[in-house]
């Protein structure tokens, strides 16, 4: 066991005049399962790159161990996947290697084949088995889930349990609570560390939250009430003093000892109500600060002309010779939310591809209602680049609401002016379902929509989908989502 202790650091990119992090100062066990949490662009995978040496801060990183990240690299996919496994690392036991690859549920067979022609779950589980060959290292991890199936993430999750000494950025809370059991968030003024699984975090901030809320109101009213006190005793204190010319003008004797004692008596009274109410308002000012406020969306669908505005009866889909699917046989109806599922590889891209109207090569029986308009949200981002106003004149959406939605999703005002290719993976996300939201359809299909999206706005679209009820066809593997938003599951 050892530490890697992190001391006033301060970064912020070259081209940027805001710093990501400021003073920053917290210590990690190298035991540790810990997992990272935070909103997109708060700079998780900054500070892994931080930690590799990538960039240079102010400071101090130090640490007794050796740091690898994943997805390592692979320059040459085309090579046999041993001769990947031995550019990461040469100095392992044949036996190490094919232990890990057996906890993982990935056939020997798969090193004597390129690894460009493995499947992107089973380049993740070999990555992931190689690193951990590694003796005194430690390994960063992000995002590893992106393109595993449920099953898949079930068993990469009970990999990293059985295991200690990583970093895991991953938004799927249920892939968290399985495998770590320390968690630092990224919160909006500092950074903290917490014991626990992300569930036992959950419930702490939520808890932290209510009390900081529920002082913030005692605090507003104590406030009030304080400013109107100092107000009538600063009037009663000048009516006093006022008297002692009133009483001179009348002609009567008054005791202007006794009159100026109570007015100076009233006036330190009310100095006193103004230290209160000032200490007060600092007490208020510590508040609020990490709470993460998120908005409602909203989603309006256009109304279609009949119930059903899909069906697929006994499809199949081949390439090449190859059938991808077969026997897929389901209805999308209005009001349906239906969550396409099954195994990477099991052909749900090539389904949602064929009902967007791709020429994919299939048989049996496919109906699609006339005039069915259709939004869209693609696993891939990497055709996003330029800047945010063109993106949404080029695809014919309010450039207002394009931009309200992502404020609500959490971009700052700085973020519009930058070029979307500079995006974190989330926030390029999050613009593709802006766009989706923007857009006038009567069914919305998302293939993977939640890759790469903070917890926090994977919980705000959970509330809108089940707020507003609309026609939605889905892939998603992330369980929780899924359990919550699927009214309907075809498996494929």
């Amino acid at each position: 066991m050892s530490l890697i202790n992190v001391a006033n650091l301060t970064f912020a990119y070259e081209d940027s005049y805001d710093n990501i992090f400021e003073n920053v100062s917290f210590q990690i066990n190298t035991d540790w399962k810990l997992g990272f949490t935070g909103r997109n662009g708060r700079g998780k995978t900054t500070i892994l790159n931080l930690l590799l040496g990538k960039y240079e801060y102010s400071g101090n990183i130090s640490a007794d161990v050796s740091f690898d990240y994943f997805p390592f690299q692979v320059k040459n996919k085309d090579a046999n996947t041993l001769d990947v496994v031995d550019e990461i690392y040469s100095g392992y036991e044949y036996w190490q290697l094919s232990r890990e690859l057996s906890l993982l549920k990935v056939s020997e067979d798969v090193l004597y084949r390129p690894f460009a022609s493995m499947s992107n779950g089973e380049q993740t589980k070999v990555l992931l088995a190689t690193l951990f060959l590694k003796e005194n290292n430690f390994l960063l991890i992000d995002e590893p889930t992106n393109h595993l199936d449920i099953h898949a993430r079930k068993l990469v999750s009970d990999y990293l349990k059985s295991k200690s000494g990583f970093i895991l950025v991953s938004h799927d809370r249920a892939f968290l609570d399985n495998c770590i059991d320390h968690i630092l968030s990224i919160n909006k003024t500092q950074i903290e560390i917490q014991r626990g699984n992300y569930s036992d975090w959950w419930e702490n901030k939520q808890r932290q939250d209510h009390y900081e809320l529920t002082e913030n109101e005692k605090l507003k009213k104590d406030i009030k009430r304080l400013s109107d006190a100092a107000k009538r005793t600063n009037k009663w204190s000048h009516e006093v003093e006022k008297s002692k010319n009133g009483s001179r003008n009348s002609g009567s004797k008054i005791d202007k000892g006794y009159v100026g004692h109570k007015a100076a008596k009233m006036m330190k009274r009310s100095k006193s109500i103004e230290q209160r109410q000032q200490s007060a308002i600092e007490e208020s000012s510590k508040l609020l600060k990490n709470i993460e406020s998120t908005e409602s969306l909203k989603l309006a669908q256009l109304a279609y002309h009949k119930t059903q505005m899909l069906a697929l009866e006994n499809v199949a889909v081949s390439y090449g010779g190859n059938t991808v699917c077969s026997g897929v046989s389901f209805t999308v109806e209005q009001g349906d939310r239906i969550a396409l599922t099954g195994k990477n590889g099991s052909g749900k891209t090539s389904i949602l591809k064929l009902i967007l109207g791709e020429e994919i090569p299939y048989s049996g029986v496919f109906r699609k209602g006339s005039q069915l308009k259709i939004s869209y949200v693609s696993q891939d981002t990497s055709q996003l680049y330029g800047d945010l106003v063109d993106y949404a004149h080029d695809n014919r959406i309010d450039v207002s609401l394009f931009k309200a939605i992502l404020r609500k999703l959490d971009f700052s005002r700085l973020q519009f002016e930058k070029d979307i290719s500079s995006f974190s993976g989330g926030q390029k996300k999050k613009v593709l379902i802006a766009k989706s939201l923007c857009e006038s359809a009567h069914l919305h299909v998302w293939d993977e929509p939640l890759n790469f999206i903070d917890v926090f706005s994977r919980m705000q679209i959970e509330e809108l989908l089940l707020e507003y009820s609309p026609t939605l066809l889905f892939v998603e593997h992330d369980r929780e989502f899924q359990t919550k938003v699927a009214s309907k599951v075809v498996e494929l």
